[in-house]
């Protein structure tokens, strides 16, 4: 039987490739299965080459394993391509941090909207396109599945400017079922969920434990800290990205997703450190409950540094003479945002659902046609189909509808090289109100990022 070939653009990424070897080896189909490794860092490359090599060694499995700096050459043939590409890398993502700091303006991710996620989006759209036309020249019938972002941006982009039907996935939705399991004391896996929106700013209109209706339980649960809520945020003096394991979620870690809920019974993916970045008119100078966003509430740069650790992790163990450590395969949970199954379903037409970035198609009538929503769709034999989505409270859709403008903007600015264009999205997306100031940071930030920005330098 012929092998199923999977691309991975951007093997580099420091979990990425390991936790989907990890997933395909653990499920017994080493013998279903080809993979095909890019990475345009060489030295990345060969480690991470190493890694697989031991990997799969370890498990005694046999995967077709190639490597190469030029995707051109693996891409004829491929039945499943995915990109996990960072253009700029870690460096680039901490310069979108610390510019706007100069400017008052305080992200606790900075990769996906304010001023931050909009920088990223100006050098990595143009790359993705030029990916998704090779994927149209090489592979037309590939299943094109992107992990980088600003997710919604770049999906938007490749759908607009070159017709190939990408699909964006997160491990967002499924992070905030756990998360919402451990606050009402449930075991994982015990929650499920259904919503749309934008990629981590999704809306949850149902939730369910075992089946049941979880939304008057979280209420429930809410009612009964709400007495000790501003007690317990005025003692607080950190709040970590994400609630440590062993730990309870409280009201208290994620005051603003809580409250939301607790106004609309609907909950907010992905917590605040991401919800915040959409709602920066609630949040001038970055100021939350007495901190700081992206310093002592959701640290940013510890997150970033916390990607360089991983990375010299994987390629000391991948360099090391020595064999996989025995405990390896306790240690790397598996890829979060359910690839191996997604593929899956998709050949055997199992219809299975799964939370996916698409266009809308109709599917959130108060939210366009055009807009790359995050929504629950089937995984069909040829391909993703969304199902409509519940109602959203009016104030909800504006705001959605808000970003989704900022986004068409950020989107046509990244293609075009647009200076007033960049300007524009950053005043749309609600941080900078200022045209003056706008432009100031745009130009810091397209200088600080030029090697990357050749759209720009005419």
């Amino acid at each position: 039987m012929a092998r199923t070939k999977l691309v991975l653009i951007g093997a580099g990424s420091t979990v990425f490739t390991q936790r989907l070897v990890a997933d395909i080896i653990l499920a017994g189909e080493a013998d279903k299965w080809e993979l095909a490794l890019v990475d345009i860092a060489p030295l990345t490359l060969d480690a991470v080459m190493k890694l697989v090599g031991k990997m799969l060694e370890a498990k005694g499995a046999d995967i077709p394993v190639t490597a190469t700096t030029d995707r051109r050459d693996v891409l004829p043939g491929a039945d499943f391509v995915t990109t996990t590409i960072a253009v700029g890398g870690r460096p680039g993502w901490q310069q979108d941090i610390e510019i706007p700091r100069r400017h008052g303006i305080y992200q606790p991710v900075g990769d996906t909207a304010m001023p931050g996620g909009i920088s990223r989006a100006m050098r990595m759209i143009p790359p993705m396109l030029d990916i998704a036309r090779d994927i149209a020249e090489l592979c037309p019938d590939a299943y094109f599945f992107n992990y980088s972002n600003p997710m919604t941006a770049i999906c938007r982009a490749i759908r607009k400017e070159t017709g190939v039907p990408v699909i964006g996935l997160c491990h967002g939705v499924l992070h905030i079922e756990h998360q919402i399991a451990r606050f009402l004391g449930a075991p994982e896996g015990s929650v499920t969920s259904f919503g749309h929106g934008l990629n981590h700013l999704t809306f949850l209109t149902r939730l369910r434990l075992n089946g049941a209706d979880a939304i008057p339980l979280i209420h429930a649960k809410l009612h009964a800290q709400e007495k000790q809520l501003e007690d317990r945020l005025s003692a607080k003096t950190r709040w970590e990205n994400i609630v440590p394991e062993g730990e309870t979620p409280r009201w208290w870690d994620d005051p603003f997703s809580w409250g939301l809920f607790r106004e609309y019974s609907v909950f907010p993916c992905a917590m605040d450190r991401h919800a915040v970045e959409f709602y920066p008119e609630r949040f001038p100078g970055g100021a939350f409950h007495g901190h700081m966003l992206g310093r002592d509430a959701f640290p940013i740069d510890e997150r970033i540094a916390l990607g360089d650790t991983w990375y010299d992790e994987m390629v000391a163990i991948a360099n090391s003479p020595d064999p996989l450590p025995r405990t390896y395969y306790e240690n790397v949970p598996g890829e979060s945002e359910q690839l191996l199954q997604i593929m899956q379903s998709l050949m055997s037409d199992r219809r299975e659902v799964f939370s996916v970035n698409m266009p809308n198609g109709g599917m959130a009538p108060a939210l366009p046609a055009h807009a790359v929503i995050e929504c629950n769709a089937a995984a069909l034999a040829g391909g993703m189909v969304p199902l409509r989505a519940d109602p959203l409270p009016e104030d909800l859709n504006a705001k959605l509808n808000a970003k989704v403008s900022a986004i068409e903007l950020t989107v046509d600015a990244a293609v075009s090289g647009s200076r007033d264009g960049m300007i524009a999205a950053l005043i749309a997306d609600g941080t900078v109100q200022d045209e003056a100031k706008a432009a100031v940071l745009a130009e810091e930030l397209l200088a600080a990022h030029a090697e990357h920005l050749p759209q720009f330098a005419a």
